[in-house]
């Protein structure tokens, strides 16, 4: 596997920001594609950490390291992100992004898992774990969404823009203008160092290596005509199933995209939920507060791991 690591296949040197991220890297083969994943510890019981768009397993550092040794940790990067393969033509529609996730849970013989969902990840884990909800031991949601954009509510102005056709190419594969952006907005603690958010950027160096980047704001289904809309539609119409699964929500309030009309969306489903609402976090709450979300996985984990 180490010419999976290799700065020719990558494009940076990944030893540049082992002291941030000193995990093995592992992959499992989707086709004729490799998809990366970290995987600590053992046992068929494990917190499995789904991330967005632009980030990649790199985000859950923190909580990766502080779940292991006492529980398995697993974060894997969705295909074309992190460093995962970025093919050139894969289609990047959530359902595809949904069948990676169920093979790689099959793969390592995932008996309970403990979903931790933020950004895409909550698409595509509520998407999985609606087809396995007898795998799924409980949730940690942070700032995401797993169903349509909330009635009332607007796409973003940043992200809508980086949707139009052009536009959008040039200012994301050419400029890196989203995921450099989401450095610079979705944080604002001032805490994320510099060395850190190279960390975050490292993987999308390249025009070929952000097309992930762009493909996924493209699949954000907003119509009835779009080719993910009925799939999503049916991971919102499902959601009353895990009404009594055990649940955990950490939201940055000072969110330019997952606002409070999402997490007034996410009450409609479930309201008995109480959000811990942190009024000085952004978007990547593990980087701006990274102390109040661990220390709530901790509370919830002690709840349902020991019920």
């Amino acid at each position: 596997m180490d010419d999976l690591l290799s700065p020719k296949r990558l494009g940076f040197d990944i030893s540049q920001i082992r002291n941030l991220y000193p995990f093995e890297s592992k992959f499992f083969q989707q086709g004729s594609l490799y998809q990366h994943y970290i995987d600590e510890g053992e046992g068929d019981e494990a917190v499995l950490m789904l991330h967005g768009n632009p980030t990649w397993s790199f985000y859950y550092r923190r909580m990766i390291k502080h779940l292991h040794p006492a529980m398995r940790a697993i974060s894997p990067d969705h295909m074309g992100c992190g460093l995962s393969d970025k093919p050139q033509n894969w289609s990047y529609r959530l359902e595809d992004h949904i069948q990676n996730l169920l093979r790689l849970i099959e793969h390592l013989g995932l008996k309970k898992i403990h979903l931790v969902v933020h950004d895409w990840g909550g698409m595509i884990g509520f998407g999985a774990a609606l087809r396995i909800p007898e795998k799924i031991c409980s949730f940690m949601i942070l700032n995401t969404c797993a169903f349509r954009l909330p009635p009332g509510a607007k796409l973003s102005r940043r992200i809508g823009l980086v949707r139009v056709p052009g536009l959008g190419n040039t200012a994301v594969r050419v400029f890196n203008g989203f995921a450099r952006g989401a450095a610079l907005m979705a944080t604002v603690s001032g805490k994320m160092s510099a060395e850190e958010k190279a960390g975050l950027l490292a993987p999308y160096n390249s025009y070929q290596n952000r097309i992930a980047t762009l493909r996924m704001v493209q699949d954000i289904p907003l119509n009835p005509s779009h080719p993910s809309y009925e799939l999503l539609k049916s991971i919102e119409e499902s959601l009353p199933v895990f009404e009594s699964t055990p649940k955990t929500m950490v939201w940055g309030r000072q969110d330019f995209c997952f606002n409070d009309d999402f997490l007034k969306r996410w009450m409609d489903f479930y309201p008995e939920l109480k959000p811990i609402v942190v009024e000085d976090a952004g978007h990547y709450i593990l980087e701006d507060d990274p102390e109040t979300v661990l220390q709530k996985l901790d509370e919830h984990l002690k709840q349902v791991v020991e019920t």
